[in-house]
């Protein structure tokens, strides 16, 4: 139902994630965390999370007690017609979430996956859209589908006999993708209504910085207006609609409900704002800045050696290299610090470092958005920086570059 914000996940590169595929080459690992892969429409791996079961069965019972009133003559039936239509229902949110998927790819945006949860889907596109009017059209497509879903479900009805299993069924679809696109349509993050007010906030200020800030503010004033109104108005509308008195159960049901909507917009929107300073600060991020000076050893030089000579340099960091001064490996920090100190004259470098690959190998002026992607490509734990003439400048750890990450997080805007 809403796109991931500030244009997807931005991960820094984890030791231990990736593993070699041709040719030594790393390849992206399927991601445990997303839950049963169910296809890869586009190429874009679709996921179910396990909360997507919770709300399966919550919609199964409440859509079965409503089918016993509508439908009487099913009986335990119902709950089998009610299942199907939590199946179908949250298809129809896929399309959704494909129609923000098809977008991303037409405008060259990478999309991570999608996954399907427990209030509805999220599409994880890598990368922030290049201009306002992308990215009023890429929060749009996705309320546009849904009204259009609403649209077909509400003809076929028409061709239907009312008060029918196939009548209840479209009834229900054509509601529920209704009232998708009209949440969306609200305007405040994480909702496709907030992409499209910042999209024109950016447009008419000239700045994405402020057009994320406008849409979050109104979207933590939904938060709090769905906190409060939500159990207000289904409570008025039982009250209206019918004479019996509403119960306790349903009251508590109604308010859980609100502060469920209410927290994931809230948090939603805060991301957002998280996400829009991290990126003003982004290009602080320099690979030049935050390399370790780096001494060149050979294999079978002594760890205990090695260090006294980084130690007379000045240097953090040790890069294993041939005869003829080529670089060939880096010791690794954690290998380092595993040795015992009465060891460490005993022990040869080469035991202690990583072969170096091509995706290893970074330039030295690589710096902000540039720089984590080349990071997240090849994970690694350390990497070699280069000068344009192929001259070691030193040493990149990234546990150096998840520190500046933190920080520029930290920072207030």
């Amino acid at each position: 139902m809403k796109e991931d914000d500030e244009g997807g996940k931005r991960e820094l590169p984890q030791p231990g994630k990736g593993e070699s595929g041709p040719g030594g080459k790393p390849k992206r690992r399927e991601d445990p965390g997303g839950g049963i892969l169910m296809g890869r429409p586009f190429g874009v791996p679709v996921y179910v999370a396990p909360s997507w079961f919770v709300v399966a069965a919550l919609i199964t019972w409440i859509f079965g007690g409503q089918l016993d009133r509508v439908l009487p003559e099913l009986g335990n039936l119902r709950y089998l017609v009610a299942l199907f239509f939590a199946v179908a229902f949250y298809a129809s949110v896929l399309v959704h979430e494909l129609a923000h998927t098809v977008a991303a790819l037409r405008f060259k945006l990478p999309v991570r996956r999608i996954q399907l949860q427990f209030f509805g889907g999220v599409s994880e596109i890598e990368k922030e859209t290049e201009t306002p009017g992308r990215e009023f059209i890429l929060a749009f497509v996705g309320p546009l589908l849904s009204l259009v879903l609403s649209g077909i479900f509400y003809l076929c009805m028409l061709t239907v006999q009312p008060g029918t299993v196939p009548g209840v069924l479209l009834a229900g679809l054509m509601v529920s993708n209704l009232i998708v696109a009209v949440f969306n349509l609200l305007p405040g993050l994480p909702l496709d209504g907030g992409r499209m007010l910042r999209a024109v906030v950016w447009k008419i200020t000239g700045k994405p910085m402020s057009g994320t800030v406008a849409a979050a503010w109104v979207g933590r004033a939904l938060a709090v207006t769905v906190l409060i109104g939500l159990p207000l108005l289904t409570r008025t509308s039982a009250l209206t609609s019918s004479t019996r008195d509403v119960s306790g159960m349903e009251t508590v049901t109604d308010a859980l409900l609100a502060a469920i909507l209410a927290a994931i917009i809230w948090t939603g929107a805060g991301n957002s704002l998280r996400m829009a300073r991290l990126r003003e600060h982004l290009p602080e991020l320099q690979a030049r800045a935050l390399t370790r000076r780096a001494v060149p050893v050979e294999a079978a030089t002594p760890l205990s050696e090695a260090l006294r000579r980084a130690n007379e340099a000045g240097a953090r960091a040790l890069v294993v290299v041939d005869g003829q001064g080529e670089p060939m490996a880096l010791v690794r920090e954690s290998a380092i610090v595993g040795v015992p100190q009465h060891r460490r004259p005993w022990v040869a470098v080469s035991g202690l470092a990583q072969d170096l690959t091509d995706g290893m190998k970074v330039p030295a002026d690589l710096a902000g958005e540039a720089l984590l992607d080349r990071l997240r490509a090849s994970p690694a734990t350390e990497y070699l920086v280069l000068e344009e003439t192929g001259e070691i400048y030193g040493v990149l750890s990234t546990a150096d570059v998840e520190r500046a990450f933190v920080s520029a997080m930290a920072r207030p805007q």
